[in-house]
């Protein structure tokens, strides 16, 4: 499975006997699964299977479901009050026999309020049953649209963070490769310290002298954090190949990318490998804006 992006937008329709529906859904960034399923009364029955539909079609991701329904819902049915009508018009025709007037017209009764009323209609629970399966086979309809998306969206995820790690491995080798750690390089500073010290006029005991100049080439060695920047490019590398979910994974790796970088920046010694720890701080840094969209 190739990587996906949580980002993406589905959008299906079907229609049973006059009963027309669309649903929408909606899905962006989230650490976790968080679903949100909005649907009009008398559907409530879909909610269930339309949740656990997306548990196991998702896994991460905020998603937001939108079911709306037009047509014939068969909910509401006109019934017909006849007592209440009876009595109306034996109380007019009685009216209009003491005092005179024109005869009582229907429509006139039909609009007076409690001769029409409107009912629940019988439910028929087998037909709510095949209704709902045709719903909930079309919601399964915009998953797998919602899938798509979310695999292009991560097709153009996957390329952009791919270059990223290649950049970001290149300017591991540049550093690795840079004159500055040379020990004759390394030799040039510690004499240069040294000599600025001397021209003090301090006291200064050789073999402290020694200790303090190994101390601080030790220091300035950057030869882990390039190791362990090499490993985790490696890693990069794995994750992208992966038919997992890698967004968790993608995301902690940046950080540990991030962690050596800022080591690299706070060691060197030199302008141009400065420069180098600057632009691989850049390049993780959107790096890590890029695995944030990962599933």
């Amino acid at each position: 499975m190739p990587i996906s992006s949580m980002t993406g937008f589905a959008r299906a329709s079907g229609e049973r006997h006059g009963l027309f529906w669309q649903w929408e859904v909606k899905s962006v960034n989230g650490k976790a699964l968080d679903v949100r399923v909005k649907l009009p009364p008398g559907f409530e029955a879909l909610d269930l299977p339309a949740r656990a539909a997306l548990a196991a079609s998702c896994r991460r991701g905020n998603l937001q479901v939108s079911l709306s329904v037009s047509g014939a819902t068969g909910r509401e049915i006109l019934r017909l009050n006849r007592e209440v009508l009876d009595q109306l018009v034996e109380a007019g025709e009685a009216l209009r026999a003491r005092i005179g007037g024109e005869a009582l017209r229907a429509d006139a009764l039909l609009s007076i309020k409690g001769v029409v009323e409107v009912a629940e209609a019988e439910v028929d629970e087998a037909e709510t049953g095949r209704r709902n399966a045709a719903m909930l086979k079309n919601f399964d309809e915009a998953l797998t649209a919602l899938a798509a998306a979310r695999r292009a969206e991560g097709e153009r995820l996957a390329a952009v963070v791919a270059a990223q790690v290649r950049r970001i491995a290149t300017l591991a080798h540049a550093a690795r490769l840079s004159p500055a750690r040379s020990p004759e390089a390394i030799r040039a500073r510690l004499a240069e310290q040294v000599s600025r010290l001397l021209e003090t006029g301090a006291a200064l005991d050789p073999d402290r002298l020694h200790q303090e100049a190994v101390l601080a080439a030790t220091r300035a060695d950057i030869q882990e954090e390039l190791d362990r920047l090499d490993a985790h490019v490696e890693a990069a590398n794995d994750l992208l190949a992966s038919d997992e979910a890698v967004g968790r994974k993608f995301d902690f790796l940046a950080q540990e990318f991030n962690r050596e970088a800022n080591t690299l920046c706070s060691k060197a010694a030199d302008r141009a490998l400065s420069a180098i720890g600057l632009e691989l701080k850049t390049v993780i840094d959107q790096l890590r804006e890029q695995v944030q969209n990962i599933e």
